[in-house]
C-alpha cells in the first residue's frame, strides 16, 4: 500500500484493524463484513511507532500480549521460544525493552505481530532501523507467512522493497484510491516506449532525422528515445545501422514504481524528467 504523507494509509489501516470505524462502505473480511470482536484475533499488526511496554521485560511482554490474542501461556513460551532462536534473541528473554536498540525492538515487534498465526498480517514500515543482515532475516520470514497462506499488507516509502518484495499495489492519494494492479502490470501500463540505446563508438545525435522516433537525451556513448506509436523495435534498430551506428545495448526502460508514484501524485512523466536532466 503506497501513498504520499497524509494520503489516509494509516487511517485505512486502523479502519481494517477496527480502531476506527468507516462512515460509509464496509470492510470485508475472509469473505463476510468485518466483525471486530470475532476477527481481531486474526488479524497482527505491526505499526510503524513501536507500541511496546519500555520498562517490562520482553519474554514477559511477549507472552502477555500473546495471550491477549487467544494463546495459552504454555503455547505462547513454545512459540516465543521457537522465533527467539530463528532471531537469536535467546538471551534478550530477561531484558527490557528501553535497553534494547531501535533494530532490536524491531524484531521484537515483528515476533509478536506474527506469533499467533494471523490470517491477515499488516506490516508498515517493518524494515525500519534494521541493519542488512536482520532486513534479510525479517524479509525471508515474510516470504514464508506469505507462502503458509497469509495475506500481508505492506506498507513502506521504500519502492525498491516494494518491487523486490509485493505481487500487488495499490496507490492512495487525499483518501482516495488512484491505481492499483500486479506490479509488472502496473509499470507495462505506465511505459512511456522509451528505450535506452549504447554505443560502441560516438553517435552525433544531428545526423538523426526520422520518424520513428524523438530523442529525449543524449551522450557521447548513449541516447534516450522515445518510440512514437505504431513503429517497431526492428525499425529502429535498422535505422540506427543504416546510419553506421555500432549498437552495445537496446534496452527497454520501465519505470520504477517511484517512477509512477511521483507521476500520479505530482503529474510529472518519465521522459520529461530525463528532458530536465
Amino acid at each position: 500500500m503506497l501513498g504520499p504523507n497524509g494520503a489516509g494509509k494509516t487511517t485505512l489501516i486502523r479502519m481494517i484493524t477496527g480502531i476506527f470505524y468507516p462512515d460509509s462502505g464496509n470492510i470485508i473480511f475472509d469473505g463476510k463484513p468485518f466483525d471486530a470482536e470475532n476477527d481481531i484475533t486474526k488479524i497482527g499488526y505491526m505499526p510503524e511507532e513501536r507500541g511496546l511496554y519500555k520498562k517490562m521485560k520482553i519474554g514477559e511482554q511477549a507472552v502477555y500480549l500473546a495471550q491477549l490474542k487467544g494463546l495459552s501461556k504454555r503455547d505462547a513460551v513454545a512459540r516465543i521460544k521457537d522465533w527467539f532462536a530463528r532471531f537469536e534473541m535467546e538471551s534478550w528473554w530477561n531484558k527490557k525493552v528501553e535497553d534494547l536498540s531501535k533494530g532490536m525492538q524491531q524484531k521484537l515487534q515483528f515476533v509478536i505481530t506474527v506469533l499467533h498465526h494471523p490470517r491477515l498480517i499488516i506490516l508498515d514500515e517493518p524494515f525500519s532501523g534494521l541493519d542488512p543482515v536482520n532486513s534479510n532475516l525479517i524479509k525471508d520470514e515474510i516470504y514464508k507467512l506469505a507462502r503458509n497462506g497469509s495475506t500481508i499488507i505492506f506498507s513502506t516509502h521504500r519502492m525498491e522493497q516494494v518491487e523486490e518484495i509485493c505481487d500487488h499495489i495499490v496507490l492512495v492519494n487525499k483518501g482516495r484510491k488512484i491505481l492499483d494492479g500486479t506490479v509488472q502490470q502496473v509499470k507495462q501500463d505506465f511505459k512511456e516506449n522509451l528505450f535506452n540505446i549504447g554505443f560502441s563508438d560516438a553517435f552525433a545525435e544531428s545526423e538523426l532525422n526520422n520518424e520513428l522516433f524523438d530523442v529525449v537525451s543524449a551522450s557521447q556513448n548513449s541516447m534516450v528515445i522515445q518510440k512514437k506509436e505504431n513503429r517497431s523495435n526492428n525499425e529502429i534498430l535498422q535505422y540506427f545501422l543504416n546510419n553506421g551506428a555500432s549498437i552495445d545495448s537496446f534496452n527497454e526502460m520501465l519505470p520504477s514504481l517511484s517512477d509512477i508514484f511521483i507521476r500520479e501524485v505530482e503529474g510529472t512523466p518519465l521522459a520529461r524528467r530525463f528532458e530536465s536532466n
